[in-house]
């Protein structure tokens, strides 16, 4: 294996070179980015009847994953 085809690997051998990772991956970071803060926390207050200091706690949460994964992405340059 070259230094190249390691550095592409992901955790475990998992390579998000194919298609289908590059999706789904990118749209993953695209709901946590815009739909953590947004529906989670509205569902989250409306349905699950949490708090709201605790709702908004957790669609932060989600929009820090969100945000650290588009990082991932721009950094193995699979969204530029």
């Amino acid at each position: 294996m070259t230094e190249g085809e390691k550095e592409r690997k992901g955790l475990g051998g998992f390579s998000v070179e194919s298609k289908f990772w590059k999706t789904f991956l990118t749209l993953l970071a695209v709901f946590l980015v815009f739909g953590g803060p947004t529906y989670f926390v509205y569902v989250a207050i409306n349905v699950l009847n949490l708090e709201i200091a605790i709702a908004a706690l957790a669609g932060l949460v989600l929009l820090i994953i969100g945000l650290v994964l588009i990082r991932f992405l721009t950094k193995k340059r699979i969204i530029v």
